[in-house]
């Protein structure tokens, strides 16, 4: 839970230096602006059990139209609005603060970096956080992603940090992450005799 507290401090102080223009550019997720991002990592911070059960409900249970009805409720959000809720949730409180807030940290990990990717706004990702979010992204139900890297080796060029069986995929341990959570843009930053058989994965 501190790790995910941390990442959410990191992702405010970003926020809060975004212009207008930047709160409206696209995101690496696939039709969704910035603030869409944001709108989305925030989305069950307010919800309780009741609540929660409604949204699964007309999200017909489906993770995706789940995310697709919340992100619809905090669309009307403004940027000064969705600042000042993170501020008040830097802890997580809502679904995502489940397995001891691994969730939080991982979502909030590859959204912060789905952000700042097509803003051209990189930065060093800590390895105390990215480690177990590889290890959440690989095995959370939501993101599927050692369905997505089988077969291959995944080896981190920047930490201690390894997994799979099969041709070698190099990368920093920050774009290993953005590939396992399915994000095919981070493939020219791979290398090894893996990466061809990934990068097909990812483009499927």
């Amino acid at each position: 839970m501190a790790l995910a507290r941390a990442e959410r401090e990191d992702l405010l102080d970003l926020l809060v230096t975004l212009s207008p223009e930047q709160w409206r550019a696209p995101s690496l997720c696939a039709g969704w602006s910035v603030q869409d991002v944001v709108a989305h990592v925030l989305s069950y911070e307010e919800l309780g059990p009741r609540q929660l059960a409604a949204r699964f409900t007309r999200g017909l249970l489906a993770f995706d139209r789940v995310n697709a009805v919340g992100l619809q409720e905090y669309a009307v959000r403004t940027p000064a609005e969705l600042v000042d809720l993170l501020r008040r949730h830097l802890t997580p409180t809502g679904l995502t603060a489940g397995l001891g807030g691994a969730i939080a940290l991982t979502d909030g990990l590859v959204h912060h970096q789905d952000i700042r990717r097509p803003l051209g706004l990189p930065r060093e990702v800590p390895a105390d956080r990215v480690v177990p979010a590889l290890r959440t992204a690989l095995f959370a139900p939501t993101l599927r992603g050692v369905v997505r890297v089988r077969d291959v080796r995944l080896v981190a060029t920047d930490v201690d940090w390894s997994f799979g069986r099969g041709p070698e995929v190099r990368g920093t341990a920050e774009a290993l992450l953005m590939a396992v959570a399915g994000r095919r843009t981070v493939t020219d930053e791979l290398t090894g005799p893996g990466r061809d058989r990934l990068a097909r994965r990812l483009a499927a």
